[in-house]
């Protein structure tokens, strides 16, 4: 079984956590304290273009165990955080819009490439479940996390948990509808949180009003694909009470939905994560926690905190790993 720590957990188990969200893939080995040993990141896209493949997150794992110096009797186990809804009892994609996929099996053939067990789970449980173990939120009973990107995302623990359905993941709080006949969402639907509150959302909004005030120098420019988190905070450092006032209206959209949330699960701790509350920390918890407040019922006001995670890009892979630790004990 190998050299053991001071705690008895064995020294030469490694377990590999990987991330499929975002424009850039990341596989991580970590030993059985959750060190990183090694890892690797690539485009999501090959150098021609083509969209991510099996074969290219089994070539990234592979990358990052030969660059923790791990051969393949020590891996204990692969997770696997995805956006979008998967099957982890089966170990399907079911769908990523961003990869393009639809019921795509990775399980299977991860299994067969490394002999270990893998886990699915939805990107954001697994970084809820990371800030639960060792970040923001750590040693809390009942956790929600809601993260604002380029779209939202929503995951649950309860008592060290993920909460998921039989074939599905759940938590999918950006397809909460918050206006009647609202925009039309990517799901489909009219009114989602993400037509008001993501990224994308106050970037169009954000694009709007610099094209009817003939853009400011301050101001972040019309072209979408330039209106990053940073770039929105920056606005809002020099001074563009436009922008503030947007994102200050998004979060306050975050704010209501969660206040529904509180009504249904109680949690103790709300973390807030993505790169639009890493850009502007302060702004988010203020406004999100105020608006929670006051849309709850009395009784619910002082039963939870909102706090930033702590984790940032590395909470998905840690939290799949660590997830794929808790399953297989669990056997």
């Amino acid at each position: 079984m190998g050299e053991k720590d001071k705690e008895g957990k064995n020294k030469s188990r490694r377990w590999v956590g990987f991330d499929l969200g975002g424009t850039k893939i990341m596989a991580t080995v970590f030993d059985d304290t959750f060190q990183v040993l090694g890892q690797k990141r690539r485009k999501t896209r090959g150098e021609n273009g083509q969209k991510i493949s099996v074969d290219r997150i089994r070539e990234t794992i592979e990358q990052a165990l030969e660059n923790a110096q791990a051969g393949p009797q020590e891996l204990c186990g692969i997770g696997v955080g995805c956006p979008g809804p998967v099957d982890p009892e089966r170990g399907i994609v079911l769908e990523a819009s961003n990869l393009g996929w639809k019921n795509v099996d990775l399980r299977g053939p991860l299994q067969s490439a490394f002999g270990t067990n893998v886990h699915l789970v939805n990107d954001v449980d697994a970084g809820v479940y990371a800030e639960n173990l060792f970040g923001a939120a750590k040693g809390a009973r009942t956790v929600f996390g809601i993260f604002p990107g380029t779209g939202i995302g929503g995951g649950c623990v309860y008592n060290g948990e993920i909460i998921q359905g039989k074939n599905i993941t759940c938590m999918e709080v950006g397809h909460m509808e918050v206006t009647a006949k609202g925009g039309l969402c990517g799901c489909g639907q009219h009114g989602c949180l993400e037509t008001v509150a993501s990224r994308l959302a106050i970037s169009a909004e954000v694009a709007k009003a610099d094209f009817r005030s003939q853009i400011k120098k301050q101001r972040p420019g019309t072209d979408l694909a330039n209106i990053r988190s940073g770039i929105l905070a920056t606005a809002i450092k020099a001074g563009d009470e436009t922008v503030e006032k947007i994102v200050r209206k998004a979060a306050q959209h975050i704010g209501i939905s969660l206040a529904t949330v509180i009504h249904l699960l109680a949690p103790d701790v709300i973390v807030l994560g993505g790169g639009l509350v890493q850009a502007m920390p302060e702004l988010f918890i203020d406004e999100v926690s105020r608006t929670a407040r006051n849309r709850v019922m009395k009784s619910f006001r002082d039963t939870f905190r909102v706090v930033e995670a702590k984790l940032a890009d590395g909470a998905t892979v840690m939290g799949a790993a660590a997830w794929t630790r808790y399953r297989q004990t669990q056997r």
